[in-house]
């Protein structure tokens, strides 16, 4: 009678260790990226509110840029994790190398496009005429580390795959701790400005690309994996990333949506929901620790056909997240006097966050059980249905989003949209997740 609670407790306790073992460095790397923007926006936002407002743009058309090709950390993960819990690490790192190769493809025709657009696009977010020259310089020096980052982001994606989440930690420690310093010596030493600022990124990203190339480069070697591109490979990667664009897209004009509506309040309103929206992604990224660790486990669980452990796994995490949502929440509240002088000195941007900070306090909960729904569903490959689900959430948002410069309540009702668009992914995210069938077992999702 007592095997059973015994052999329960056991499982939880093996899920447990699993979580925390991927999870933990995994935080630590997730965190370290928003810092990369959280540095430049604490360092340009003493250069003055235009300057602030003109980061807040390009950092949210640059972040676009990058994170609507996320499918090369996050499908490669799952590719990678489902081969190596069906024994095949060779095929894995094979598979993972096809992705890098896409990165460096997808980064050259990113950096194309963005040059000489950058004008226009700064101009169709609304930026003032005071922010937008701030902003088009930031934006075409930042595009120049596009193909690094995209880089980091695939080779990322290998090495959770392989359930290793330690090196992106001391990659991603090593390249904010370059990032901190080349920023403040060329934005004030060098007194080269916000182009500096931008610059110092740049530089970083591409040393982190080459550390992340050195790591999988071995490991192909060690396990007989050709580094040469395959052309058939690179095009099943993009297949197989394809719904996850889709939902990335769709997500990512979320975001543009909500900064547009925030540049059409003022440059006091955009100076501050680009604080926030930095605040936003640092907590986003540390509740995506569990939806990483969740990626990898739930990919080696089905590639080992072990559909029990694959739901076992994600009640658990499920868990995690509500507490660690919960926990989040109650630090922004506490923080708040320390972090806001952090950024600015304008009393009219300190006015206009101390709403919206309760605010993104109380979505955190929330947050934390979407995040990881939404990692778990990715390690099972299911990117159609985060594709579709995504789409919906959008439709409800935008309207909504557009009519708060109509309806008023400024930059607090804008966010107050952000909670409704996080209600809505959560209800679709918990349907799927109950309904169970994303569980599909193998080596590769059919």
């Amino acid at each position: 009678m007592t095997q059973a609670p015994t052999s329960a407790r056991s499982t939880v306790r093996r899920h447990d260790r699993e979580i925390v073992a991927l999870a933990v460095p995994a935080f630590g790397a997730l965190v370290a990226e928003p810092l990369f923007v959280m540095v430049d926006s604490a360092i340009v936002g003493h250069l003055g509110t235009p300057q602030l407002a003109g980061l807040g743009v390009a950092a949210a058309l640059l972040t676009t840029a990058v994170n609507i090709f996320v499918f090369l950390a996050y499908a490669t993960t799952a590719a990678v994790a489902r081969r190596v819990g069906a024994g095949d690490v060779p095929g894995a790192i094979r598979q993972g190398m096809d992705g890098i190769w896409l990165a460096l493809l997808l980064g050259a025709a990113v950096i194309t496009a963005a040059l000489p657009t950058a004008p226009g696009l700064v101009d169709l977010f609304g930026a003032s005429g005071t922010a937008a020259p701030y902003a088009i310089t930031y934006l075409r020096v930042s595009a120049l580390g596009i193909p690094a980052m995209l880089v980091v982001l695939a080779a990322t994606g290998v090495l959770r795959g392989l359930q290793d989440t330690r090196t992106p930690l001391y990659v991603a420690l090593g390249g904010f701790t370059a990032n901190a310093a080349l920023n403040a010596g060329l934005v004030y030493g060098a007194g080269l400005g916000i182009a500096g600022s931008a610059w110092g990124t740049v530089i970083a990203q591409w040393a982190m690309a080459a550390v992340y190339l050195a790591v999988v480069v071995r490991g192909a070697r060690r396990h007989g994996a050709s580094l040469r591109p395959d052309i058939a490979g690179i095009r099943a990667c993009a297949h197989a990333g394809a719904p996850l664009l889709v939902r990335t897209l769709s997500l990512r004009a979320v975001m543009l949506i909500a900064t547009a509506v925030a540049a059409r309040l003022g440059d006091t309103e955009v100076a501050a929901h680009q604080i926030v929206l930095t605040l936003w992604t640092l907590l986003a990224f540390a509740l995506d620790a569990i939806a990483i660790a969740g990626q990898a486990i739930i990919g080696r669980y089905l590639g080992a056909e072990d559909a029990e452990g694959a739901r076992a796994a994600c009640r658990r995490m499920v868990q995690w997240g509500i507490v660690a949502g919960i926990v989040l929440g109650l630090l922004v509240v506490a923080s708040r006097p320390l972090f806001i002088p952090l950024f600015t000195t304008d009393p009219g941007v300190k006015d206009a966050l101390l709403p919206v900070l309760l605010v993104t306090a109380a979505i955190q909960p929330v947050s934390g059980v979407v995040f990881v729904l939404d990692g778990v569903l990715m390690g099972a490959g299911d990117g159609r249905y985060l594709a579709g689900a995504m789409i919906v959430t959008l439709a409800v948002f935008a309207p909504v989003a557009l009519l708060v410069p109509i309806w008023g309540g400024g930059l607090t009702a804008l966010w107050w949209t952000m909670a409704l668009m996080m209600s809505l992914r959560l209800a679709t995210l918990w349907l799927r997740a109950r309904s169970g069938r994303w569980i599909v077992t193998g080596a590769t999702r059919a």
